[in-house]
């Protein structure tokens, strides 16, 4: 039924803080282990902890990490690539001590595989993979008690019954350890310090004479996810023709491209563990790529590209089973699945359904995908891009002339990308009546290397041009009320949403940071290993730039900051410290402009305890309520944030 007509942002709404977090799971990695499909779970309801579940064969699907067990690694701080299966025997990184643990199938009790470290936590494994012998290859990064950033180790190491061994030294970074079918050679990436992996990541292989051989990568050229072939073709994707498309060295031949498809296959290596391709059974090979904002799934075959008809927006950990692929997949109408796809016959298997929300497709917003214009400044690309949500809601209607409130999404990274799947967290504020904009500035992904170097040099300036041309833009086309919009993003979303707010004054009336980059000079000087010199190649060299960092610091413009603000932290985040949020808000409260803060204990970067992310979502839409002078919905009994001027 259909309530009377309510001003957009006041709607009552059935997707609530309460049912975001309902039965939530984040899904991960997917593993394939003969007929049984491994997958991992992140559960805000157990505190964030990390479950491996096991689909076996006959459709029987049960946990296989009993509580308190958490399959988490923190390598990069970032981790991914936590855990692995091998004929039923489960490998794994429990996130209390960083230490390799193995569970044996029919064992209820994991068995320690590396020794507790001198420094709690200090030895932490990555991107496991297991061996035929037996042995276990990883990542293992190595934190001395000074806990500087300069003094960790990052190394591939075999793990044996006797302890490890140390493959690969001397890299500032390495990953993806690939033994060939007949382990007669190895390979790996490596790059080092001051660019990131898809800045200039190198495929090394040692043969079996010992000696290493750069195979593609280094200087302008990223390469990702090596695989070897059954018949030692070494296959990778590499981003030498602007989008990371697939090649492959067969045997003593040379590199050859395999397929472009005009847009990336791959993706930016935050997180260990990702699959954008795989090679099935009998040679074909299955992609997955973007276009127009939303991933194809494609199969390799008689010369060809042959799109599959598989109707979701994004395809991730993309898996061989035989002639069939096994990925997580998801669409504007679908949280993730873990999804199994016949190559030839089409037929599709959901092995791990979403959650049952309860709820009509109606009450999903479905994005447009929106090219802006925007300024140049100097990049050569004169647009930009976003995922628009309009306001959407079966049950409620706003007034004649009233125009819903924006809220111009800003993704992390910022080598990242929005993505068209379901979200509550964005149809908690679209179910409300508010348009959502999750924009792709430049330097974005899946636009290829020219959309993404936009960025070089320019962080802090082209993306505050680009959030701000696409509130315009909206504004100026009768979309969006001019006068309500607002700003909100999370790390380095929240970096560029504070910059938007102290440098671009005028177009927002509210924002919302969540552990947001304040001081990029406090950034640069104490963030992990794997960001430590990120900011060179964004902002400029450091120490030799500190005048770019000052000028481009949030907190060193905080005579312009006269927009209502919202701040939200965790106080165990090391990849953005509390006293960046501390530091802006004091500043807030020096200056008398109304803001709130939110301070999540036993948190790191990003919440994961559903009473956090209640307390977030509510506390910000309580906000701009206070700010826009709407009222909540009742019903839903949300307790107001406090807004302070002092």
């Amino acid at each position: 039924m259909v309530s009377a007509a309510l001003p957009h942002g006041s709607w009552p709404t059935r997707i609530t803080s309460e049912l975001v977090v309902r039965a939530a799971a984040v899904l991960g990695e997917v593993v394939v282990d003969g007929g049984d499909v491994w997958w991992s779970e992140s559960r805000p309801a157990e505190g964030g902890r990390s479950v491996i579940v096991r689909r076996a064969a006959d459709g029987t699907v049960a946990d296989v990490l009993p509580s308190p067990w958490n399959a988490r690694t923190r390598v990069h701080e970032y981790g991914g690539g936590a855990w692995t299966v091998s004929g039923g025997t489960l490998w794994f990184t429990e996130f209390s001590d960083q230490r390799l643990y193995r569970l044996d199938p029919g064992s209820g009790t994991p068995v320690a595989v590396t020794p507790e470290p001198a420094v709690r936590a200090g030895v932490r494994h990555a991107d496991l993979r297991v061996q035929p012998d037996g042995s276990l290859l990883a990542v293992r990064e190595t934190h001395p008690a000074s806990g500087g950033a300069a003094d960790v180790v990052n190394e591939l190491v075999r793990i044996g019954p006797d302890g490890s061994d140390v493959l690969v030294t001397g890299p500032d970074f390495v990953s993806d350890p690939r033994p060939s079918p007949e382990g007669d050679a190895l390979a790996w990436l490596q790059w080092d310090h001051p660019h990131m992996p898809w800045d200039a990541a190198r495929l090394v292989v040692r043969g079996g004479d010992g000696r290493e051989h750069p195979m593609a990568g280094g200087d302008g050229e990223s390469v990702v996810q090596p695989v070897w072939g059954a018949d030692g073709t070494l296959w990778f994707l590499s981003d030498r023709s602007n989008f990371w498309s697939l090649y492959r060295r067969r045997p003593h031949g040379e590199i050859e491209l395999v397929v472009d498809v005009g847009s990336d296959i791959g993706g930016p290596q935050w997180r260990f563990g990702s699959s954008r391709y795989t090679l099935l059974l009998d040679g074909r090979v299955v992609v997955a790529y973007g276009r127009a904002g939303a991933d194809r799934l494609a199969v390799l075959e008689d010369g060809g590209v042959r799109e599959l008809d598989v109707p979701w927006g994004t395809f991730r950990y993309v898996q061989a089973q035989g002639t069939s692929v096994v990925c997580l997949a998801a669409s504007p109408s679908s949280e993730p699945v873990v999804l199994r796809v016949d190559v030839d016959s089409g037929e599709q298997e959901v092995l791990r359904p979403a959650r049952d929300l309860g709820l009509d497709a109606a009450w999903f917003s479905v994005p447009e995908h929106v090219t802006f214009p925007t300024e140049d400044a100097g990049t050569g690309i004169g647009e930009a891009h976003a995922l628009v949500y309009p306001p959407t809601n079966p049950e409620a209607t706003a007034p004649a002339g009233d125009l819903p409130p924006l809220l111009v999404v800003v993704h992390g990274g910022p080598t990242a990308a929005a993505v068209p799947v379901l979200n509550l967290d964005v149809q908690y504020w679209t179910s409300r009546g508010f348009c959502v904009a999750d924009v792709d500035y430049r330097g974005s992904v899946g636009y290829g290397r020219r959309y993404r170097d936009a960025l070089q040099g320019r962080w802090g300036v082209i993306d505050l041009d680009d959030v701000v041309a696409c509130a315009r833009f909206l504004a100026g086309s009768g979309r969006v009320d001019p006068d309500r919009m607002a700003i909100r993003g999370g790390s380095a979303g929240g970096y560029t949403t504070l910059a938007a707010l102290s440098m671009r004054p005028g177009v927002f009336t509210a924002g919302a940071s969540h552990y947001g980059v304040a001081d990029l000079g406090a950034l640069a000087a104490e963030t992990h290993k794997f960001e430590s010199r990120y900011l060179d190649g964004l902002v400029a060299p450091w120490p030799s730039g500190r005048a770019v960092y000052d000028e481009r610091s949030p907190i060193n413009h905080v005579d312009a900051f006269d927009t209502p603000l919202a701040v939200f932290q965790g106080d165990e985040d090391a990849v953005v410290p509390p006293d960046q949020a501390e530091a802006i808000v004091a500043a807030l409260r020096a200056k008398g402009v109304p803001h709130a803060y939110l301070l999540f204990a036993g948190e790191q970067h990003g919440f994961r305890k559903a009473e956090n992310i209640r307390a977030a979502l509510d506390g910000e839409l309580s906000f701009y309520a206070q700010v826009w002078g709407f009222e909540l919905p009742v019903e839903e009994g949300i307790e107001p944030i406090r807004v302070a001027t002092s």
